[in-house]
């Protein structure tokens, strides 16, 4: 019997560039910010960010859907804290990262692209849930489910992400205590 102690598999190639991760990845956001889901193409993208629709494709192998779906996750996951000792601190973090992500430019517009690809493509939606709304929602419902509510986490959830929502369908502006306020209306104890 012989000992064979070659690697299982040789890589080929160069090794990948964080850099140009990390430049695909803006690339997808700004194209699709300034030309929404339908009009991107992965050639635009790699050629916004500098680099072969090869590199690309090799990061993102199931294409324009994976590639949004990252990027967006990229965006959503930047800042992403560790849950402290104060559950409404935590709760108020997340709530301000949400308003953050939707009123920045392009955010609102960015969300309605996504639900208005479901029937064109549905797998870009149900990769920006697994990696965007999943996450941030499971965040938000640990911390909630560590304070004093008056429901349900996972329903006091949908209400807080709800509100944000429903303010901006009815072109109401959210005043600058939105989080604060939203939450003590949820809570047994208001802080």
């Amino acid at each position: 019997m012989q000992n064979d102690t070659r690697p299982s598999r040789i890589p080929r190639g160069r090794p990948r560039s964080p850099r140009h991760d990390r430049a695909i990845l803006d690339a997808a956001l700004a194209v699709m910010a300034r030309d929404g889901y339908a009009r991107m193409s992965v050639e635009e993208v790699a050629r916004e960010a500098g680099v072969t629709k090869a590199a690309v494709y090799r990061r993102h192998p199931r294409g324009k859907p994976e590639l949004a779906a990252a990027a967006l996750a990229d965006l959503r996951g930047r800042g992403d804290a560790a849950p402290s000792l104060d559950p409404r601190a935590d709760v108020l973090r997340e709530l301000r990262r949400l308003r953050r992500g939707v009123e920045r430019p392009h955010g609102y517009a960015m969300l309605g692209t996504v639900l208005a690809e479901e029937a064109h493509t549905p797998e870009l939606l149900e990769l920006f849930r697994e990696h965007v709304v999943s996450p941030r929602r499971e965040r938000l419902r640990a911390a909630l489910a560590r304070l004093p509510l008056r429901l349900d986490p996972a329903a006091a959830t949908r209400m807080l992400v709800g509100s944000l929502y429903a303010a901006r369908l009815a072109g109401d502006r959210l005043p600058r205590r939105w989080p604060e306020d939203e939450l003590d209306a949820l809570l047994d104890e208001p802080g």
